[in-house]
């Protein structure tokens, strides 16, 4: 089964007047729809936009795996731990809040900043919190999350271009950029696509450059 939500259906969050722009794909703050919790592991995707000197104040996790992408711009992240780094475009962060963390999310550039932050539920709870970057990372790397039991693919696909969507029990894929054609669905930028028991599936660009981060998942 494929099930697609599009862009326009995403829930608007942020605060404008501080410079912030959300979209929330899952029930999330305060919007709640009992019908649309997660899917599978995946408990979060929202899109973030930050207008330069915008940012979210010190606040606290627990019990969850935080994966950020960038899309453009530059993002701020200090956390209880003492790290501080600077994420851009093309960079995997990853912070297991595990017993409990607390962070701060800014963008101190001067320009734009958007990106993706993705919530995945643990398999088990507590632990020590830990803090992961990976610059620049390939097609062909995937980045495995086995917290979460889940393994994340980034595809970057021209036109015309094919790659095989993974045989997993559970699939969740969101387009960055650009189009790409699943089975008979086609799906622009915030699109996604919830996949169960799907298998020989393909993700095909269709409309120039295209970019997707797709999530294999467990039951």
């Amino acid at each position: 089964m494929i099930s697609v939500r599009r862009s326009g259906d995403r829930f608007r969050g942020g605060e404008e007047a501080a410079g912030i722009e959300s979209r929330h794909s899952f029930s999330f703050g305060t919007f709640y729809d009992p019908d649309n919790l997660r899917f599978g592991p995946v408990l979060a995707c929202n899109e973030e936009r930050l207008a330069p000197g915008a940012g979210f104040d010190e606040h606290p996790h627990s019990h969850t795996e935080i994966v950020t992408w960038v899309v453009e711009g530059e993002l701020t992240h200090r956390d209880s731990t003492g790290r501080a780094t600077v994420v851009r475009a093309g960079d995997i962060q990853h912070l297991s809040a595990a017993g409990g963390v607390r962070h701060v999310e800014r963008n101190d550039g001067d320009v734009p900043l958007t990106f993706l932050q993705m919530w995945l539920a643990p398999l088990e709870p507590g632990g020590e919190p830990s803090y992961t970057t990976v610059p620049g990372i390939a097609d062909s790397t995937p980045y495995a999350l086995p917290e979460a039991g889940a393994m994340l693919h980034v595809r970057r696909l021209g036109e015309g271009e094919r790659t095989a969507v993974p045989d997993a029990p559970r699939v969740y894929v969101h387009v960055v950029a650009g189009e790409v054609r699943i089975g008979d669905e086609e799906l622009g930028p915030g699109d996604s696509a919830r996949i169960t028991g799907e298998e020989g599936l393909e993700l095909v660009g269709c409309g120039g450059a295209a970019e997707a981060l797709v999530w294999e998942l467990p039951d």
